[in-house]
């Protein structure tokens, strides 16, 4: 069967009713690469909505590979290929939100210069998402949208080096990663101080300018600090309920989500198997718990996808190098367990086609679709244009 993207899906489904014994169960396989077959009310919904993953790092670098291919990609003109977008292209996920980090505000430079040159190599494969009417014009343009995001705010020295940034197309900053920088605390840090004086002027300045400010890595203290200090949407572009794993100090409390959602903010739920769970086995269904928490806990309006993943499935770099974040000190609040094989994954969630596995699921636990659509990427859309559009440059 030859590869089918899920734009052109709905036309091969309506082309097999009159007589593939498929039709009578209802299920689909659109993808060569899988047997595994979804609705056709899941493929309907992937087909009309913008689908926006807020965390998803595009590519791990594989240090199997010399070099890694997401090192060439950047570096080297021409190396990324049609075979090479197609995995993006048929994913079902039009916006891939990068969370990368920089060391100081020199990395943070490189990494925008990197960036903005790959996608400009590129202009029929992909788009950089600058503007909420970015949205649909990447998914009527069947183009990869990239949101430049970053999962630390380091590289910001004064709150000039914001608007610097903005300019850039930074359009998201997480305010720490897991550990003090001058704006407050990472859940790891040994002592929580909340958000520094420092740390709310750089806030007011993203809120000003129109940069998305985000608290997934953030300590309680912080990002109660955080949420209080807001005056525009804030997000948690990747987490879970603590609610539903106790002692997990990465997951929020109700008491931030019931914050996150007075700021008329968005949490995206990540995809890793002990952030979803405090105990094997761990499940779709248990990640699909976290969705129903939040729905019931604020309303399905705040809620969105963060996978953590990259596109193939990959929590960390792989292939012997790279960071891995088992090396930092107070790693145990992440009460980290993987199953038999050392995965963190969670099965059938840790593929390229996950978003529509995950839309099976949503189904199967009774969401109407209009609130699948607002999970899928309604919510980061609207609260994301209504950040932006905030910003000095309008939406």
């Amino acid at each position: 069967m030859p590869l089918v993207t899920r734009r052109a899906a709905i036309g091969a489904i309506g082309a097999a009713v009159v007589g593939a014994p498929a039709v009578l169960r209802g299920r689909y396989r659109v993808f060569a690469q899988t047997p595994v077959e979804y609705s056709a009310r899941a493929i309907r919904l992937m087909q009309e909505t913008t689908v926006v993953d807020l965390l998803n790092q595009f590519r791990f670098p594989d240090y199997s590979e010399k070099p890694p291919r997401i090192d060439r990609w950047l570096n080297t003109p021409g190396s990324f290929t049609a075979a090479d977008a197609a995995t993006y292209q048929s994913s079902g996920i039009d916006v891939f939100a990068l969370g990368d980090g920089a060391r100081d505000y020199t990395d943070g430079l490189r990494f925008f210069a990197e960036w903005n040159g790959f996608i400009a190599q590129y202009p029929d494969l992909l788009m950089r998402i600058d503007k909420v009417s970015d949205f649909e014009r990447v998914r009527a343009a069947r183009k990869i949208g990239v949101m430049l995001t970053f999962q630390d705010s380091t590289h910001f020295r004064t709150p000039d080096d914001v608007t610097t940034f903005f300019g850039l197309g930074q359009r998201v900053s997480q305010l720490t990663y897991n550990f003090n920088n001058r704006i407050g605390s990472g859940f790891l840090e040994q002592r929580d101080g909340g958000l520094s004086v420092f740390g709310l002027s750089i806030m007011e300045r993203m809120q000003k300018v129109g940069m998305g400010v985000d608290v997934s890595h953030c300590g309680d203290q912080t990002t109660l600090d955080a949420l209080d200090a807001a005056t525009r949407p804030v997000l948690v572009t990747h987490a879970t309920c603590r609610a539903l794993v106790p002692g997990a100090l990465r997951a929020k409390t109700d008491e931030a989500i019931r914050k996150l959602a007075k700021t008329g903010g968005v949490m995206g739920i990540a995809f890793l198997r002990f952030m979803d769970r405090d105990r094997e086995p761990v499940t779709i269904d248990n990640v699909l718990d976290h969705f129903d928490h939040v729905a019931k806990l604020v309303g399905v309006e705040s809620l969105g996808v963060g996978s953590d993943c990259d596109i193939v499935g990959n929590p960390n770099p792989v292939g012997g190098g790279g960071f891995q974040p088992s090396s930092q000190p107070n790693f145990d609040r992440y009460k980290f367990h993987a199953d038999a094989e050392g995965k963190i994954t969670v099965s059938r969630l840790d593929h390229p086609k996950r978003m529509f596995d995950l839309t099976d699921g949503l189904i199967r636990r009774g969401y109407a679709d209009a609130d699948i659509k607002l999970i899928l990427g309604g919510n980061a859309v609207r609260v994301l244009g209504n950040v932006w559009t905030a910003g000095i440059t309008g939406a």
